[in-house]
């Protein structure tokens, strides 16, 4: 019988030693004779948080029995290929803060910083090679362009008071969900899974991926900086209207309408702190709340003709979690 999973470290110790070859996978693969790339690609990935798509990976290749170890090597390049976008994110907005961290830029410069997430993006199409799978290079060439294809919509949107929900949850389908979908996409690959099996496991991964970026909106009005790892109030600054916004500009009253659209005229002059504890009065972080685990809910229905396992329990586990995390 195998034990029940009720929190995030029972996750991590499930997949420890998956993830101990990942991370050796990660390390070898870095091992560039410029010295640069070893430094900046090693510090950011050395930061790297929880990992939860490699995570994820891991989870779904012992849920369907995965005998191979093809699976090693895939995590590494959606690990890889998420660090490059970091990367590139960090300079664009201009962020000094990761993870808790300086962001490379900060230490490095932009030219550095961009050149080196150029160089992680060429170096994962390379690794996934090695999985000699037309499927495979398809899902991540899409995946990657529509990755793009999300930060461009997110920069246009910068400002645009009228954004609507569905435009935001476009964005963030594209930005943040899509590796999440591919990362669940490429396990079903490697498993030779059925196509209606493959379409729910990419499904549950681009879910998931929404639940888990509008929680992180939740966490920009109402996490603290130590926990949160980077600068709270980061997306407002940049002019990023995310759903607690896009909530109270529609359906606030007078005065929150009024407040929110004077702060976004000029983010960086506004009192953020006043307008954090104005969304925290309303209705808003309840409301996004709500939409997160509705997404994650979703989530969870998309793993319903998977063998119950230990592996299956973690990743309805991960369905809660994601929309309920503090950091």
């Amino acid at each position: 019988m195998t034990e029940d999973v009720r929190c995030i470290e029972d996750v991590l110790a499930i997949t420890a030693s998956d993830m101990q070859q990942v991370n050796q996978h990660l390390t070898q693969e870095l091992n560039s004779e410029v010295i640069l790339i070893n430094q900046i690609g090693r510090y950011i990935i050395n930061n790297g948080g929880k990992r939860l798509r490699p995570v994820i990976m891991m989870l779904l290749a012992r849920a369907l029995n995965y005998a191979g170890d093809q699976h090693i090597n895939l995590a590494a390049v959606v690990e890889m290929i998420h660090t490059a976008t970091l990367l590139h994110d960090d300079v664009v907005d201009e962020s000094d803060m990761r993870r808790g961290e300086k962001t490379s830029h900060e230490i490095w410069g932009n030219a550095a910083s961009v050149l080196v997430g150029d160089y992680l993006y060429s170096k994962s199409f390379k690794m996934m090679v090695t999985a000699d799978s037309m499927d495979v290079m398809s899902v991540m060439s899409k995946a990657t362009n529509t990755i793009s294809e999300g930060e461009v919509q997110q920069l246009l949107s910068i400002g645009d008071q009228s954004l609507s929900e569905g435009d935001y949850y476009q964005i963030i389908a594209n930005k943040t969900a899509k590796l999440f979908e591919a990362a669940c996409e490429l396990i079903a690959i490697i498993a030779t899974t059925s196509e209606q099996q493959r379409r729910q496991l990419a499904q549950y991964g681009q879910l998931l991926g929404i639940a888990f970026q509008i929680a992180d909106d939740v966490l920009d009005y109402t996490a603290e900086d130590d926990a949160l790892g980077k600068n709270i109030g980061d997306d407002f600054q940049e002019g990023k209207l995310t759903l607690p916004l896009i909530y109270l500009l529609k359906n606030g009253t007078e005065q929150q309408k009024q407040a929110v659209s004077g702060a976004l005229n000029d983010p960086t002059a506004a009192d953020f702190m006043a307008l954090r504890q104005l969304v925290i009065d309303s209705q808003a972080i309840e409301y996004t709340r709500q939409q997160a685990q509705s997404k994650a809910q979703q989530a969870a229905q998309c793993l319903s003709e998977l063998p119950d396992s230990q592996s299956k329990q973690a990743l309805q586990f991960l369905c809660d979690y994601t929309w309920q995390r503090n950091n």
